[in-house]
């Protein structure tokens, strides 16, 4: 091998351990100082490397570090989920399990606890339309795998998404009532509502008010979202002015119901 390959050998092999020592040091930059006020200067500080080696392990700079950072932390959160919802051995104790660890890293992290306080519009950013819906469908993509031991693959889908946006409602905005680090209160919530939840939709194969399956689960996530789609029970008449974005989901249901006129009184005919 050339002395030229040698070299590039050798920056390959420091590469990955300087890049987590970077992506390390950043967290804690991000912990005191947010994101405006953090340099390269800084992180190469809190890393003990020099500013020449960040820019050879992040050649975009501060902006690919930031983006690595979340990328990496986003990893760090799905493999704890992947270990603790592999050990769960029905589907109450995966969705606490599951509820608990994400809620418990995200209370703890530090640096995003100083995002959200001193720069709420930079968290905000990342938890509104489009970007909301690419986090949710990521969610529900790593952990209905999981939840499919127990439901169908849809189901599966569904309920992931239900949990992740219980887990992100109570980060952003935190109840005195509700503490979903404890697990014996995360116990209660999913007893007493999302597995009664599960089982009424489950109950005679009804179909749910709103079809909550995440925007592009098991789509392209390039793709623009849908609209959402609004279905009424097999066991409801439907309005005069139905609202549905699905019209294989009218043709299916078509004859299911009577047809009925509602007159100024209120009779029915």
């Amino acid at each position: 091998m050339s002395g030229e390959g040698h070299a590039r050998a050798d920056v390959a092999a420091q590469a990955s351990p300087n890049r987590v020592r970077i992506i390390d040091a950043t967290l804690a930059c991000l912990a005191q100082h947010g994101t405006l006020k953090t340099t390269v200067d800084d992180i190469a500080r809190q890393a003990g490397l020099s500013r020449a080696t960040v820019y050879r392990a992040f050649p975009g700079g501060r902006d690919e570090v930031l983006a690595a950072v979340v990328d990496t932390e986003v990893a760090r959160l799905f493999s704890a989920l992947g270990v603790c919802l592999g050990e769960a051995r029905d589907l109450t104790e995966a969705l606490v399990a599951g509820i608990v660890e994400a809620s418990t890293r995200l209370r703890e992290h530090a640096a995003l606890a100083y995002l959200v306080e001193h720069e709420p519009e930079m968290v905000l950013g990342h938890l509104a339309f489009d970007e909301a819906d690419r986090l949710l469908a990521t969610a529900s993509r790593f952990t209905a795998p999981f939840l499919a031991r127990w439901m169908s693959p849809t189901e599966a889908g569904r309920v992931a998404e239900w949990a992740a946006r219980i887990v992100l409602s109570y980060a952003i905005s935190p109840s005195e009532f509700t503490d979903l680090t404890d697990p014996g209160q995360a116990t209660r919530l999913v007893e007493t509502f999302v597995v009664p939840g599960i089982r009424a939709l489950n109950a005679g194969g009804a179909v749910p008010l709103i079809d909550i399956t995440p925007f592009g689960f098991g789509r392209d996530m390039g793709a623009r979202p849908p609209e959402p789609v609004i279905r009424l029970p097999k066991s409801a008449d439907p309005p005069t002015d139905r609202l549905t974005t699905d019209r294989h989901t009218n043709k299916r249901h078509a004859g299911q119901h009577s047809t009925s006129t509602v007159h100024p009184k209120g009779d029915r005919t």
